[in-house]
């Protein structure tokens, strides 16, 4: 097995959208959680890869066995005032890691991970943040990442 790296492009559009939305579905159901019904998100996360792609203001990079994605990675950029840790003021949110359940514990996504995380240093940003599922607890924490006891969301 070659495991061959590429970063997303329209080609792999529909593919891409189909496993994010499995990807949030066995998250959901891994802490016991039922998606929500009624919710499409296929129209909503082609426009926000489109988009967001095209502003330079999301990457993603692919990994491939042969024709057969195996893994994804997401990174988005955002920009917020300037902080201590942070004085560029620019943020790498990451998301989208996943890798295919037959293929982990091969490094495939410490790799994409590698790239990602470049992605975000060439683009200026000082942070990183996700919001790491319980399957992505330990991988983020062997690369580095800290846990922040401030994180906090509102829904609508």
């Amino acid at each position: 097995m070659s495991i061959e790296y590429k970063k997303l492009t329209q080609e792999y559009l529909d593919t891409i959208i189909s496993m994010r939305i499995n990807q949030l579905t066995e998250e959901y159901t891994s802490e016991g959680k039922t998606p929500p019904e009624g919710v499409d998100l296929n129209a909503a996360l082609r426009d926000f890869y489109t988009k967001n792609m095209a502003a330079g203001t999301y990457v993603s990079w692919l990994a491939f066995d042969g024709d057969k994605i195996v893994g994804t990675s997401g990174m988005s950029f955002a920009e917020k005032p300037p902080y201590f840790t942070c004085p560029s003021g620019r943020l790498g949110i990451l998301s989208s890691m996943y890798t295919d359940p037959n293929y982990r514990r091969m490094g495939i996504a410490t790799a994409l991970l590698d790239r990602v995380v470049k992605e975000a240093k060439d683009y200026g940003c000082g942070t990183i943040y996700i919001t790491a599922s319980n399957m992505g607890v330990k991988l983020y924490e062997a690369y580095g990442f800290k846990h922040n006891g401030n994180f906090m969301q509102y829904n609508f």
